[in-house]
């Protein structure tokens, strides 16, 4: 009977050490960082840099109703508005180049690139010829 009882209480043991080294196991991939910190000039690994969209540049009328529209639909801090050519003609007299390097660079209240961080150049030169095509 005491050798029953030692083998069980052995084979508890065994059980109960397996249970609690698992139980930490989770514990330490739960507390585990979610990321590292790669300072320039260190060997941190190879890495890519995530991708740019596959889908390529927006379109100038998806750009924008996402950027621009909120200023140029209702003339926000002088903007021109969207459609009306004579808040637009003096500008466009000015030529694209201008027009698109204001848009991209910034000019009066309108920040560089309308705010949008996220497009590109071309991206916003194709919100440009959107709108100048609007009133041409």
């Amino acid at each position: 009977m005491m050798k029953v009882l030692a083998a069980a209480l052995v084979a508890l043991g065994l059980t109960a050490g397996a249970v609690m080294a698992s139980v930490e196991d989770q514990i330490r991939e739960r507390i585990s960082p979610v990321g590292e910190v790669c300072l320039e000039g260190e060997d941190c690994g190879t890495a890519e840099p995530a991708a740019a969209s596959s889908d390529g540049p927006r379109s100038g009328e998806d750009v924008y109703a996402a950027a621009c529209q909120s200023c140029h639909a209702s003339g926000v801090a002088g903007a021109p508005v969207f459609g009306e050519a004579d808040a637009w003609s003096d500008r466009v007299d000015k030529g694209m180049e201008t027009l698109v390097s204001h848009a991209i660079n910034g000019f009066n209240a309108m920040p560089a690139k309308g705010g949008c961080s996220s497009c590109s150049d071309e991206e916003i030169q194709a919100a440009v010829e959107h709108m100048v095509d609007e009133v041409q």
